[in-house]
């Protein structure tokens, strides 16, 4: 069985996808219009261009035409439109950028607890004793529990950190060092640094607002790896102000970018990076991988990993 496969995807990476032992057949999309190509394609591979926020409703007469399968290259399906999900068949790229990601968490963590940017002598009048912040000994607070939170937490646990976590299903993750705690309230008031990794939905809009705010150590550190829907920017900066929150790592807002002169470009207590930590174009090699085992997996009758369910919407 051959398929036709309707990409979004760069040259190299089609070029990859066609070397898969089925021999499919790769087209281009027109960008302007991805989800066209569910006119002649029997799966259609995704990425969050902006093309899709422009068309969130209402659903095209064509979707889902011949469509068997939609791959969403990112793990996160919240930038499409909902309508997306009436796809027989949607998968994601969960976990492909899991470890890039936990990297990038461990090392806004040891740039905060370490600083050695501050603790830099230049001249011999600058020479004298710092005080250097402590990673060991200190609790991660995770905030979802899926491949990337996983992955946070196996380096936590690994570096001596107390690793503690709360999940939506409760249960209890089996990873050596890790607790599971009861409410957001508590994972707020125990941790020093809090790492948000869940999905972006409906439920976890603005989850870290004012209320979960006012339980947080006033040194604390937030990280949000996330989507930035997730945070009440306004009471993020708020409680930096007040100094009710020691300093906040942000690799997601909302919008992104965020409007020319937002307080969260030059707050001292912020650092605001573009959207990389999954560091995308150093793991391309394994979102194609996945997509191959998962496209052998379909052929012989199997289900592909990471199928998203409509109602979760994750």
């Amino acid at each position: 069985m051959s398929l036709v496969i309707a990409s979004q995807l760069d040259r190299d990476f089609n070029e990859g996808l066609a070397r898969h032992p089925s021999r499919p057949t790769i087209v281009g999309v027109a960008e302007e219009e991805p989800w066209a190509a569910a006119h002649d394609a029997d799966v259609l591979l995704v990425v969050p261009s902006p093309t899709w926020k422009r068309r969130p409703a209402p659903r095209p007469d064509i979707w889902p035409g011949r469509l068997k399968w939609v791959y969403s290259g990112s793990a996160g399906i919240d930038f499409y439109p909902d309508w997306l999900l009436d796809a027989p068949l949607v998968t994601c790229g969960r976990g492909v950028a899991s470890d890039e990601i936990a990297d990038y968490v461990i090392a806004a963590i040891y740039a905060q607890a370490k600083d050695l940017e501050a603790a830099t002598v230049r001249s011999r009048d600058d020479w004298g004793p710092r005080v250097l912040g402590q990673v060991s000994g200190t609790t991660i607070g995770i905030v979802g529990l899926g491949a990337i939170g996983t992955a946070v937490a196996l380096r936590g646990a690994a570096l001596g950190a107390h690793v503690i976590a709360v999940r939506r299903s409760g249960v209890e993750p089996g990873i050596a060092g890790v607790e599971l705690v009861p409410s957001l309230a508590e994972l707020a008031s125990r941790s020093d640094h809090i790492v948000l990794a869940l999905p972006a939905t409906s439920e976890t809009r603005a989850l870290v607002g004012a209320e979960f705010l006012s339980h947080v150590r006033p040194h604390a550190h937030l990280i949000n790896v996330a989507r930035g829907s997730v945070v009440d920017q306004e009471a993020l900066l708020d409680a930096l102000d007040a100094g009710r929150l020691g300093f906040a790592t942000l690799d997601v807002t909302e919008p992104e970018p965020l409007p020319a002169g937002h307080r969260l470009y030059t707050h001292p207590c912020v650092r605001l990076t573009p959207h990389i930590s999954s560091n995308y174009l150093r793991v391309r090699h394994r979102l194609l991988e996945k997509v191959h085992e998962d496209l052998s997996r379909y052929l012989r009758g199997e289900q592909p990993r990471d199928v998203v369910d409509r109602d979760r919407g994750y």
